[in-house]
């Protein structure tokens, strides 16, 4: 489409795929409620209107895969894995580089040693036995599909040993991740898996045994263009922006002029901290003035985001999106090419937040993308403090 102006941390990882933009819309849809659990301190409200998935198949994996991981650990680093189920823990993420936040666990964070930037147990500690445990759990909890889910996963660790690697020095690289359970993994009762570091975060809440929440789910990359690390193919955020490109390059000019943001746009509006500040009023254009193939390109254009979770849970989430499809709201800034500095798109649903962002580089020269998924009733599992 054209655009419209206005070292010892290498693990070895599954080769990536490159898959254009082909995206499964006939997904099987199913709703139903989640239950509410008194998680200490914290407030956790959960949707009874079908806008959580009750998908239960492969929870109890979760746990086991959670719990296979953990044993593979030693006492230092399983205490600093466990961490309390809170709001603060779980609100506790960011897209910068830990030694951004204060962090770091000092020199080979030796010991499972904590982090003041981020809870839990830092990457650059595991053994590659351990390193295949984490495997399996994010495998297990993320989706399957080519660029989404895990394969996502795979290159964003590589893209960051390629900062390391072109320029970035030791505050980049598959070492400086963090996991954490925040509480202790059950099918009963709340806790959390948290994934995360530099343009990745990963934060999916459990509730007896069902996944509550998926979201906030961050994902940014640099760099945005096609390189090679140790055999993985780095392309994970192309297929987003390819997806918006073609929901905008689709309208009339009647349909961008409606969409187009009156400001401009060089970061995200509700990135890391920014909880809950969702705005009142959407801005924009509705789904309910969309053609059928406008609204399939909205769906597609989502589905890069909601793919990122397990593809059971993914397909009864897209389907609460796609019911809700007429009050949400396209908007954007710059171009539609959604490769520039500058160029901005949002989409605003009665639940569906998201956000992709293009920045200015800072280990590269050029443009990479930071991009945000929200949900308005699940972030949390509707922990709010």
């Amino acid at each position: 489409m054209t655009a419209r102006t206005a070292g010892a941390r290498r693990h070895l990882w599954p080769t990536a795929s490159a898959a254009g933009l082909a995206l499964a819309l006939a997904l099987a849809g199913c709703s139903g409620s989640t239950s509410d659990d008194d998680a200490g301190s914290t407030s956790t409200s959960t949707s009874t209107s079908g806008s959580s998935s009750t998908a239960t198949a492969g929870s109890g994996d979760v746990v086991a895969l959670a719990e296979a991981f953990s044993a593979t650990l030693d006492e230092d680093q399983q205490e600093a894995l466990e961490q309390e189920y809170t709001f603060e823990n779980a609100a506790n993420w960011s897209n910068l580089p830990n030694s951004l936040l204060g962090g770091g666990g000092g020199p080979g964070g030796g010991g499972g040693s904590t982090s003041s930037g981020r809870v839990g147990l830092q990457t650059d500690s595991l053994t590659d036995e351990q390193w295949a445990a984490l495997d399996a759990l994010l495998d297990g909890v993320t989706g399957s599909a080519p660029d989404e889910g895990y394969d996502e996963v795979v290159q964003h660790l590589a893209a960051d040993d390629y900062l390391a690697d072109n320029g970035g020095g030791d505050a980049y690289g598959r070492g400086q991740f963090f996991v954490a359970f925040l509480g202790t993994p059950s099918d009963s009762g709340t806790w959390g898996l948290q994934f995360g570091g530099h343009h990745l975060a990963i934060a999916n809440t459990y509730v007896d045994g069902q996944l509550a929440g998926a979201t906030p789910s961050f994902r940014g990359i640099e760099p945005f263009e096609t390189v090679e690390v140790d055999g993985t193919t780095v392309q994970p955020e192309q297929q987003e922006a390819a997806a918006f490109n073609a929901l905008l390059e689709s309208l009339d000019d009647d349909q961008l002029a409606t969409a187009e943001l009156s400001s401009s746009y060089n970061d995200l509006l509700l990135g890391p901290g920014e909880d809950w500040a969702f705005p009142e009023t959407a801005e924009g254009i509705p789904g309910s003035e969309l053609t059928d193939e406008q609204r399939d390109l909205l769906l597609a254009a989502v589905q890069t985001y909601v793919g990122d979770i397990d593809d059971e849970n993914a397909a009864a989430v897209l389907a609460t999106y796609e019911s809700q499809l007429d009050d949400t709201y396209v908007s954007w800034a710059g171009s539609t090419a959604m490769t520039e500095i500058g160029d901005y798109v949002r989409v605003d649903g009665p639940q569906v937040w998201i956000e992709f962002s293009q920045q200015n580089g800072v280990v590269l020269d050029g443009a990479h993308p930071h991009a945000v998924w929200r949900d308005k009733v699940t972030d949390y599992a509707g922990t709010t403090s």
